[in-house]
Parts: structure tokens; sequence; C-alpha cells
């Protein structure tokens, strides 16, 4: 299996960054904070909010030392304070590679051993199969359905949540 690493994305890897992130299948399954088209301003920007954020620990994922795609891990706050959300993309290039399933069994040792959490969890769109398919195969529990939540690209759509509590990775 070759191997998938995480580590922090620096300005040299806006460039690639923005070219992986300037996909529109990307885009329907991202917040509406990922822009469509992706340019290298937005990466440069995403890069230099998250280098030394202390709210949000974000991650290049890199396959075979290349850059396949960005995930992190999003403090919440209030009652919600040891609850992180995971989101993470993947680059048209690496799809069905399993490498999304890799990283995210990466993050979760990461978060729970560096974060003082006690639970991840996840959204995904009603229509991002692939994803749900990955968060079920790294032990997430499927919550429910928060329905119609989501507007994106002019409909709205169910969110499906998924969760993982320390003691259950």
């Amino acid at each position: 299996m070759e191997q998938v690493t995480l580590k922090k994305l620096h300005p040299f890897h806006a460039a690639s960054f923005a070219k992986l992130a300037d996909n529109k299948k990307i885009w329907q399954n991202m917040r509406d904070n990922f822009p469509h088209p992706y340019s290298l301003t937005n990466a440069k920007e995403f890069i230099k909010c998250y280098h030394d954020a202390t709210d949000a620990f974000v991650f290049g994922i890199f396959y075979q030392n290349q850059l396949a795609g960005a995930i992190g891990l999003h403090r919440l706050e209030d009652l919600n304070r040891f609850t992180v959300e995971l989101g993470y993309w993947i680059g048209e290039p690496f799809w069905n590679k399993g490498i999304a399933s890799r990283a995210i069994k990466k993050m979760i040792v990461y978060g729970f051993q560096n974060l003082d959490i006690n639970r991840i969890f996840a959204s995904t769109l009603e229509t991002n199969i692939a994803s749900q398919k990955v968060l079920l195969k790294n032990n997430f529990i499927f919550e429910g359905i928060s329905r119609k939540s989501a507007y994106k690209d002019g409909a709205f759509y169910d969110e499906h949540r998924f969760s993982l509590l320390e003691n259950e990775q």
C-alpha cells in the first residue's frame, strides 16, 4: 500500500493546492467558503490562515510525496469544546486509491492524542456517498440526517451526520 502522510501546508504548496482544488466536483461537496473557481490567491490565503491557527488543525494529504488534498479538525466552542469537526477533500487524480481513508485514520489518532477531545464529527451532503462510506469504514457512527439543512448550488440537500468517540476508535 502506498504511503499517505499528513504535513503542514506551506506557501510553496499553493500552486499544487490550487490546481487540485479548482474542480467543480470537489466544490459541490464542500462548504461555501471553498470557492469555485479556486485560484492561486485562494490557496495562498487558505494556507496562510490555517498555518498558525489555534482553533483548527489543517494538513496537506500527501500520497507518494505529492499533494493529494487537505484534511482538518476544527474546534467547537462552549458546551461542545471537547468536540472537533472533521473536514477533508481529495483531488480528483487521487480518487479511488484509499487515500481519504488512510488520511482520516491518521487524523483520528492525531486528534485524540493531541487535542484533549472526546468526539470527532463529520457531515456530508446526501449525494456524497463516497465520503459516507469512508467515514463508516473508519468506525464513525451514523447519527442521523438533518433534513434539507444544506443549500448548495441552488438546491437544498439533506446532511448526513457521523461521529466517533474517543473510546470507539
